[in-house]
């Protein structure tokens, strides 16, 4: 990884940390819309309107418009959960790092760093629901930057973060459409533990759900 430095987060990072986020988020938009696309659900509806209009039409002009409005707002849909959550993360931990990740006991917050530019960023802090666990968070690579290593680096710097402040192990949440981050994950010997719905109606309904992985660090009082 040549030219790449990993450090700790500086207020001045701010404006690139946020950009970094968004871009790697609006990034999976068009993955998220062909799952929604593959849901037995979607299938139905978009069946139920093309023999409906293809019944009382008698032609393929209409079915067909009908489905490309249809696809048109699907996409749509998708594209404003997308900008909910990327707003919400933004207004919310991302708003407020210091306060968030660096004023907080057992937490913290890296960026890479490749000729003075921040390339990517990764963050941890105590699980909430899993005591013991420290849980990594906002891990994102500018396109520009992958495949050179540095996402397993910036693992391997909150691993050895978590074992150092002697937690047993780490946990993260992925969806179910970032295949390449699932891949990372299992790479390193993260296991898949769960997998569960995200609570909003809409992602419910159409199966977008959250995987937790979990990486083990201290067995029988020694670290792996």
């Amino acid at each position: 990884m040549a030219n790449i430095q990993i450090r700790k987060y500086r207020e001045d990072d701010s404006e690139a940390v946020k950009e970094i986020f968004t871009m790697g988020m609006s990034e999976h938009i068009p993955s998220s819309f062909m799952h929604v696309l593959k849901q037995p659900l979607m299938q139905m509806v978009l069946m139920i309107v093309f023999c409906a209009l293809m019944t009382s039409s008698k032609s393929f002009l209409l079915p067909i418009l009908a489905l490309t409005l249809c696809l048109a707002g699907a996409r749509q849909f998708v594209v404003y959960m997308f900008n909910q959550y990327i707003d919400s993360s933004l207004k919310k931990d991302l708003n407020s790092i210091s306060e968030t990740y660096l004023s907080q006991k057992d937490s913290g917050f890296w960026v890479a760093e490749s000729d003075g530019q921040v390339v990517a960023t990764v963050a941890c802090l105590p699980a909430p629901e899993a005591p013991g666990c420290l849980e990594l968070k906002r891990m994102s690579v500018c396109r520009s930057h992958r495949r050179m290593g540095i996402a397993k680096t910036l693992c391997q710097t909150i691993t050895d973060f978590t074992r150092e402040r002697g937690y047993a192990a780490v946990i993260l949440r992925t969806s179910v459409v970032q295949t390449d981050a699932q891949k990372l994950y299992e790479n390193l010997g993260f296991q898949k533990i769960r997998e569960f719905a995200i609570p909003e109606f809409p992602a419910k309904i159409l199966n977008f759900n959250l995987l937790e992985y979990r990486l083990d660090l201290q067995k029988d009082g020694k670290t792996d």
